[in-house]
């Protein structure tokens, strides 16, 4: 399974990327050491969407913290990057792929990252991961 984290970025051409206590939403929970990584640079924080692709070299699960019931998952990751997009795709490219049910891997970015626009990580499908290998 292939991943892909939306986050803050400090630097956009780092050869490593640190993220700590990460939401994991759709399967995110999963990732391990040696997993493809689909970094974006969260809009949120002036970011502008995919940046690079990479290999988990860490994944640690953080602990729930006790007496509150309703948690999200987090993990903190490092990342070695492979590869720096070469073609943007952001929130603005995928804003009109809102048929959540119609399949395509652009749909399905969309709904994962955007429809709740928090910072995550997620598990992807191998047709999304198919979809954005296209942008390196």
């Amino acid at each position: 399974m292939a991943f892909a984290i939306k986050a803050e970025v400090c630097d956009p051409r780092a050869k490593t990327f640190a993220f700590a206590a990460q939401k994991t939403m759709y399967g995110g929970k999963q990732i391990a050491e040696g997993d493809t990584v689909f970094v974006f640079a969260s809009e949120n924080e002036n970011g502008q969407g995919l940046i690079a692709r990479g290999v988990v070299t860490s994944a640690a699960a953080i602990a729930k913290t006790r007496g509150i019931t309703r948690q999200t998952p987090r993990v903190s990751v490092t990342i070695r990057r492979t590869a720096l997009a070469k073609r943007r795709l952001g929130r603005s490219e995928l804003k009109h792929l809102t048929e959540w049910n119609d399949g395509q891997p652009g749909t399905e970015l969309n709904f994962k990252f955007y429809r709740q626009a928090t910072n995550k990580i997620v598990g992807i499908s191998d047709a999304a991961a198919a979809f954005l290998s296209g942008f390196f």
